[in-house]
C-alpha cells in the first residue's frame, strides 16, 4: 500500500507531481531576487540625498551602468543556453546558486557610505559597485525567469507559478518598501548648525534637541542615514540567500534543461537571428512593452516619489506604508486569478486591468492641485489604489504571458530558445529601468532640485514640481502598459488554445 501511495505522487515521467511545494519554492526565488532588486529604487535616493551627487552626473552614470546591464542579460542567457556541462544540481539551479552567493554581499557594494569623498572617487565607487551587484543579480535572475517553462508544460500550472512568483515579489518588496524607509530616514533635531534656527510656528529660537520644522508645512524635517542603508543591504542579502537555497532544494524541473534552445541541424547560435525573431514575436514584444511601461513609470517614479514625500509631505519615513496601501489591492486578485484566466483569458483580463490603471493615473493628476496637503495625500492614495487594482491582474499573469510567448516562438519558428527570449525581454526591461530613472533625474534637476541642499533646503516650487512629476509618471506607465497588452500582445484566449493544441500534437509526434 505504501508503494502504491508513493506512486500516485509521481507523474508519467517519474517526477513528483506539480503541486504547492513547486509554487512556494518558485515564490521564494523571486523573494530572493527582490531582496536585492527592490533596493534599486533606493540607489538613486542614496546617491542623490546622502552622497549629494549632482543630478546630471548621477543620470549619466546610471544610464552607463544600466546599458551594460541590459547588454549583459542576453550574454548570460546565451551562455546558459550553450552550456552543455553536467551539474550535480542541474544547470539552472547551479547558475542561480552562484548568483545567490554573490548577492550575499554585492547588494551592499553600491551603498558604500563615503559622502565626503571627491566626485571622481564617488563616480568610481558607484560604477564598480553597481557592476558587481548587477553581474551577480543577472547570473541568478536570468535562469530563474527561464526556469518557469521547465517546471511544467501545462498552461494553467504556469499561470499559477506566475501568480506565486508575484506573491514572492510582493513579499520581497515589503521589507524595502515599508520597513527600510523607517530605518534609514530620521527626524531632524536642532544641533546648533544648519540654516534653520527659529521655530516657524512660535517664532522662538530652537534649543538643542528641538524638532526642526519645515516653515511651509510645519512638519518636522527628515534626513537620510546612509550608513544604515549599507547595513540594511547586507542583511537583506542574507535573507535573499536563504530564500534562494530553499528554492534550489525544493523546486522540481520536469523538462530537459538542454531543450531550452533547439538548434536543429547543428546550426550555430546566432544572436542577431534570435533578436530578429524576437521582434517578430508579437506576444513577446507586447509583454515586453507592457513591462517597459511598468518600469518606465513605476521604477522611474521611485526616487521622485521619495523626494516628494521628503520635501512636500515631510513624511519620507512613512512613504513605504503609503505605497503599500496603494498596492495592497493587487493581493485581492491572488485567490481568483486562475478562475479569471480560465474564464476570460490572460490578455482579456489584463486589458481591463490596464484601463483601470489609466483611470488611477488620471486621478493622480488631481492631487497636485489640492491646496490642503492632508487632502492632497488622500487624493493621491485614491489614485494609487485604483492604479494598484488595475495592476493586480497583469502582475499576477505577466510571467505566464512571457512563458506563452516562448511557446509562440516554437509555434511560429520551430525553436523554443527560452534563455534568449527571456534574456531579450529582460534586456528591454532593464533598458527601461536604466533610461527611465536617468531621464527622471535630469527632469528633477530641470524642475529645480539641487542635490547639495539635501531634502531640507529645496524650494516650495521644487516640492510642488515633484508632485506633478510623480503623477505624470504613473499615468504614463498605465498608458504604455495598455498599449503593450491591448494593442500588441495577440495571444487572446482563443489563439492560445489553438497554439497549445498544435504544440501538443507536435510534442506527441516527437516521442
Amino acid at each position: 500500500m505504501a508503494k502504491s501511495a508513493k506512486e500516485t505522487k509521481l507523474d508519467a515521467n517519474g517526477f513528483r507531481k506539480f503541486g504547492m511545494l513547486d509554487k512556494i519554492a518558485y515564490a521564494a526565488g523571486d523573494f530572493g531576487c527582490n531582496m536585492s532588486f527592490a533596493l534599486k529604487g533606493t540607489v538613486q535616493t542614496f546617491w542623490l540625498v546622502y552622497m549629494t551627487m549632482e543630478t546630471g552626473l548621477l543620470s549619466a552614470l546610471l544610464l552607463l551602468v544600466q546599458i551594460w546591464d541590459a547588454v549583459n542579460d542576453p550574454l548570460i542567457g546565451s551562455m546558459i543556453d550553450n552550456d552543455r556541462r553536467k551539474y550535480k544540481m542541474g544547470k539552472f539551479k547551479t547558475y542561480i546558486f552562484i548568483g545567490a552567493c554573490g548577492l550575499l554581499v554585492a547588494g551592499a557594494a553600491v551603498f558604500l557610505p563615503f559622502p565626503n569623498a571627491n566626485v571622481v572617487v564617488k563616480s568610481i565607487l558607484f560604477v564598480l559597485g553597481y557592476i558587481i551587484w548587477d553581474a551577480c543579480y543577472t547570473v541568478a535572475n536570468v535562469p530563474y525567469g527561464s526556469m518557469l517553462s521547465l517546471i511544467t508544460e501545462d498552461s494553467g500550472e504556469r499561470a499559477q507559478l506566475s501568480t506565486w512568483r508575484s506573491i514572492g515579489s510582493m513579499f520581497g518588496n515589503i521589507v524595502p518598501m515599508i520597513i527600510l524607509p523607517m530605518l534609514i530616514w530620521q527626524k531632524v533635531t536642532y544641533d546648533g548648525t544648519g540654516d534653520y534656527h527659529t521655530n516657524p510656528l512660535t517664532g522662538e529660537a530652537y534649543k538643542i534637541g528641538d524638532a526642526v520644522l519645515d516653515p511651509l508645512t510645519g512638519e518636522q524635517f527628515e534626513n537620510l542615514l546612509g550608513e544604515r542603508v549599507f547595513w540594511a543591504a547586507l542583511i537583506m542579502g542574507v535573507f535573499g540567500f536563504v530564500a534562494f537555497l530553499f528554492m534550489v532544494k525544493k523546486i522540481t524541473i520536469r523538462v530537459d534543461e538542454n531543450s531550452v534552445k533547439t538548434n536543429e541541424g547543428g546550426v550555430k547560435f546566432n544572436i542577431f537571428s534570435a533578436f530578429g525573431k524576437f521582434l517578430k514575436n508579437r506576444p513577446a514584444v507586447g509583454a515586453t512593452v507592457a513591462a517597459m511601461g511598468m518600469f518606465l513609470g513605476m521604477q522611474s517614479a521611485t526616487t521622485a516619489n521619495t523626494i516628494m514625500f521628503a520635501t512636500y509631505f515631510n513624511k519620507a519615513s512613512m512613504s513605504g506604508i503609503v505605497q503599500m496601501i496603494g498596492f495592497l489591492p493587487m493581493v485581492l486578485f491572488l485567490p481568483f486569478i486562475k478562475k479569471l484566466v480560465n474564464k476570460f483569458g490572460k490578455k482579456e483580463a489584463s486589458v481591463v486591468g490596464t484601463i483601470v490603471s489609466v483611470v488611477g493615473g488620471v486621478i493622480m493628476l488631481v492631487f497636485p492641485t489640492v491646496e490642503n496637503r492632508d487632502t492632497a495625500l488622500i487624493v493621491y492614495l485614491l489614485g494609487l489604489v485604483a492604479f494598484g487594482i488595475g495592476m493586480g491582474v497583469y502582475t499576477c499573469v505577466s510571467w505566464a504571458m512571457m512563458a506563452d510567448a516562448i511557446d509562440y516562438n516554437e509555434w511560429k519558428f520551430g525553436t523554443r530558445e527560452e534563455g534568449m527570449v527571456y534574456s531579450l525581454h529582460s534586456f528591454f526591461r532593464k533598458l527601461a529601468q536604466g533610461v527611465g530613472p536617468s531621464v527622471v533625474l535630469v527632469i528633477m534637476g530641470a524642475l529645480g532640485y539641487v542635490s547639495e541642499l539635501g531634502t531640507i533646503g529645496q524650494s516650495a516650487e521644487t516640492a510642488q514640481n515633484m508632485c506633478w512629476l510623480v503623477s505624470g509618471l504613473y499615468l504614463f506607465s498605465a498608458v504604455v502598459q495598455f498599449i503593450g497588452v491591448a494593442l500588441i500582445y495577440n495571444l487572446d484566449k482563443k489563439t492560445l488554445e489553438k497554439m497549445n493544441a498544435e504544440l501538443a500534437v507536435k510534442h506527441s509526434a516527437e516521442f
